[in-house]
């Protein structure tokens, strides 16, 4: 099953077994179908918190659903330090994760590491595990984007002082005790709550 974000609100891509117990539309595509309508549709409708779309090939669904959109893909951290802290980025006036955009040539997890170093100016950033991918969807230059963004647990030993990324409108990086995550929380994007809780 796939979860996609539309802001706060999602579309559900999974087979007929997966939606019996989903209160609200479920939609059942067919091969051939094209879905950019029902997707658009969903985008303009803000009355509708989420729908399902069902097929009985869950690969063919989501290629097809994937080519309704320019198809970005990133990767990031939900990087710990040795006192178990988070480190978080403030950017556009919300809490985030480091993470951006895998450049060509360049494996995922390598991407992950550099966009984490590089957003947050520390250096000796390791991967300890891949975690859950999450799925986002924005309009950019009046092109619907869907972007898959790939992410890791990472440990962080170091003890450099963290320098946001400032080009990247970042404008605060911090480490913050897990017992203390409520602003964060309450201040975030809700495919971001998917990787921290």
């Amino acid at each position: 099953m796939y979860k996609v974000f539309f802001k706060d609100r999602s579309i559900f891509l999974g087979d007929k077994s997966e939606s019996s117990n989903f209160e609200g539309m479920v939609y059942a595509w067919t091969e051939g179908e094209s879905l950019e309508g029902l997707i658009l549709q969903f985008d303009e409708d803000e009355s509708k918190e989420a729908i399902f779309i069902v097929a009985d090939d869950l690969n063919e669904l989501y290629n097809h659903f994937k080519s309704c959109f320019k198809y970005i893909e990133a990767a990031g951290g939900v990087v710990y330090n040795s006192n178990a802290q988070i480190l978080a980025i403030y950017r556009l006036d919300k809490w985030d994760l480091p993470k951006g955009k895998v450049e060509k040539g360049e494996s995922v997890r390598e991407a992950a590491v550099r966009e984490v170093e590089e957003e947050c100016g520390i250096s000796g950033v390791e991967i300890v595990k891949e975690v859950n991918s999450t799925y986002h969807t924005y309009w950019m230059k009046g092109k619907f984007v869907l972007k898959r963004t790939y992410w890791y647990e990472m440990s962080y030993s170091g003890l450099e002082e963290l320098v946001p990324q400032t080009e990247e409108d970042i404008q605060e990086a911090k480490w913050l005790s897990q017992d203390n995550l409520e602003e964060f929380r309450s201040n975030t994007y809700a495919s971001i709550l998917e990787v921290i809780i």
